[in-house]
Formats: C-alpha cells, sequence, structure tokens
C-alpha cells in the first residue's frame, strides 16, 4: 500500500467513525424527545432494565422502532442513490426523481385503498408490493432513457423520471380523491414522508431487503467503479454491462421501495447523502457507499428528531424537514451541473 492510499484509507476510516458517532449521538437525542421527557439517566436505566414500566414502554415501544427504522431507511435510500448515479452517471439522479419511490408509492396506495383498512394491512408485504410498484417504474424509466450503443443517458434519463414521476403522482392523487376519509389522511401523510412504520413489525419487515441487499451491494463496489467510468470503457475492461446494470438496478429498486413502504415519499436523501460522502471521502465505491449509508442514516435520524422536537408535542412529517435541508443543496448542485 503507497503512502497516498495508506492516508486515503485513515481518512476513510476517521470520517466513517465520526459519522457513527453522530449518529449514537442523535441516536440518544432521539430517546429523549418526546411529550415525556427521558433524562439520559432514565434512558440508560430503562436500557439495562432498570426502568419503570412506564419507561419501557415509551422507549422500547415507541421510540427506539422509529429511531431504528430511521437510520435504516436512511442508509437504504443512500446506497440507492449511489448505485443509480453510478450506473446513469447522473450526479442528479435518485430514487425520488427517477420516480422509484412514486411508483412504490402507488402500490403501496393501492393496497390500502382496496384493503379494509390500512391498520390491517399485512405488514411483511407492504416492502414487497412497493418494490414490485417500483421495479415497474424503473423499468419503464429506464426503457424510455436507453439509447442503443451508448447506453443510458443523463439527460434522457432525467427527462424520463421527472415525466414518469408527475404522471404517476397524478394518478395517485386521483386514486386519494375515491378513498374514505380516515385513509385519504393517511394516504396524504404518507405522500409527503411520514415515518408511520413505528412498532417491530415495520423493523422485521423492512430489515432484511436492508441486511442482504446492503452487503451484496457493498461486494459489487468494484463493478460500481467500472460502470462509472462509462458504457464504452466499462465494456473496453471486460464488464457485461447491460447485465450488471440490471442487476444493481433491481437492488437500487429493493433498497429503495422497501424503505419507501414504511417511510412514505421522503426525497432528497439518495441524493444528498453520496454526494456528501464524495466529498468527504472521494469516488471509490468500496468506502463510497459504507459511508454514504451512515451520512443517510445520519440525515433521516436527525430530521426525524427535528419533526418531533419542533412542534412538541405535535409533530410535522419527516419528508419536509428533509426538504427543508434538501432543497438548496439541489438547486446547488443542479446549478453546478449547468456550469
Amino acid at each position: 500500500m503507497t503512502p497516498a492510499e495508506a492516508s486515503r484509507l485513515r481518512r476513510s476510516i476517521v470520517v466513517m467513525v465520526t459519522l457513527g458517532l453522530l449518529i449514537f449521538i442523535v441516536f440518544i437525542l432521539s430517546m429523549n424527545t418526546g411529550f415525556i421527557r427521558l433524562t439520559p439517566l432514565e434512558v440508560l436505566r430503562t436500557i439495562i432494565g432498570a426502568g419503570t414500566e412506564q419507561q419501557n414502554l415509551i422507549l422500547f415501544e415507541f421510540r427506539l422502532p422509529r429511531i431504528v427504522i430511521a437510520v435504516l431507511i436512511g442508509a437504504g435510500l443512500a446506497v440507492a442513490g449511489c448505485i443509480m448515479q453510478a450506473i446513469s452517471r447522473n450526479a442528479l439522479a435518485d430514487p425520488g426523481i427517477l420516480g422509484i419511490n412514486s411508483g412504490a408509492g402507488l402500490a403501496v396506495l393501492l393496497y390500502v385503498a382496496y384493503f379494509p383498512s390500512a391498520a390491517g394491512a399485512p405488514v411483511y408485504m407492504l416492502p414487497v408490493l412497493a418494490w414490485g410498484g417500483a421495479a415497474v417504474t424503473a423499468a419503464i424509466v429506464f426503457a424510455l432513457a436507453y439509447r442503443r450503443g451508448t447506453g443510458l443517458s443523463s439527460t434522457p434519463l432525467l427527462l424520463s423520471g421527472v415525466a414518469v414521476t408527475a404522471g404517476l403522482s397524478s394518478v395517485m392523487i386521483l386514486l386519494s380523491l375515491q378513498i374514505s376519509k380516515q385513509k385519504f389522511q393517511f394516504i396524504q401523510s404518507w405522500l409527503v414522508g411520514t415515518i408511520w412504520g413505528k412498532d417491530w413489525q415495520f423493523v422485521l419487515a423492512l430489515l432484511p431487503f436492508i441486511a442482504i441487499l446492503l452487503p451484496y451491494v457493498i461486494c459489487k463496489s468494484r463493478t460500481l467503479n467500472v460502470l462509472s467510468l462509462g458504457t464504452a470503457t466499462a465494456t473496453g475492461l471486460g464488464a457485461f454491462v447491460s447485465r450488471e446494470q440490471l442487476v444493481l438496478l433491481a437492488a437500487a429498486v429493493g433498497l429503495a421501495g422497501s424503505c419507501v413502504a414504511v417511510s412514505g415519499s421522503i426525497g432528497f436523501v439518495g441524493l444528498i447523502a453520496p454526494h456528501l460522502a464524495r466529498r468527504l471521502i472521494g469516488t471509490r465505491h468500496q468506502v463510497l457507499l459504507p459511508t454514504a449509508a451512515l451520512a443517510g442514516g445520519l440525515l433521516v435520524i436527525a430530521a426525524d428528531t427535528i419533526a418531533r422536537w419542533v412542534l412538541m408535542p405535535s409533530e410535522i412529517p419527516t419528508g419536509i424537514v428533509v426538504a427543508v435541508l434538501g432543497s438548496p443543496y439541489f438547486l446547488y448542485l443542479l446549478v453546478r451541473v449547468k456550469g
């Protein structure tokens, strides 16, 4: 290992450890955020089994599942964004912008709308259905953007994603007007990005997708490095470009769709986290992917904590906080790409 490589490795380790510590700090703050306050000492005592019955209920049944879900969602969406930006070579690629979130949302909406009640819907079906909706949408968007000989083109990909997202959003609004008031409120909350899955059932429903797909994508980091060089270069280096793009796209769709199923339409995470990670540690996906996952987890858990704290005892949707944080950065990236 050369001195330059050793220096980059040390920097990457420092950055990932720092992000991990920040997640832990926000984790503690989030466990103390709510209508009923728990001091850090009470949280610690409850974790080690010395808390009261009320403290156990608040911490383990209400707050802790939501916090875990927020971290998982952030990591999943961030890695999905990394994959799409590498495959498309488009700095603005993101599950939300490319319509994948909308496709997953439409599948969830159809299921909730025609099931007897949102609460009665089998939890473990939601990520699977969301993945199916996201997969169909991704296939349409990428088919529209694909050009024979040159592969995926950045500008058609972005325009196709925006167009498909607009169409799906219109369909969702039309469907939401035909359902009951209770389900309409649920759908409206979902559309703005609310972590509505707040118990351990949803953690268990989401965890298999994250636990299987994240390690798989990290194992494919060398392939992502090659694909990010362009179709011609990747082919010249011996990569089976179309096959690898399809497999990695399926992984990205699985991550994004399963996260959207329990979080609603939270945008910008898959856009912001990869860019922050690149600024911190560079473009090598071996370290970019885990760093982006940590950055995404930090972003969502921080946004969810702010959402519960700012109007306490009420709360605002997490997606709104993420949008407030992400919109200026998206505009900055858009101007930078045009420049």
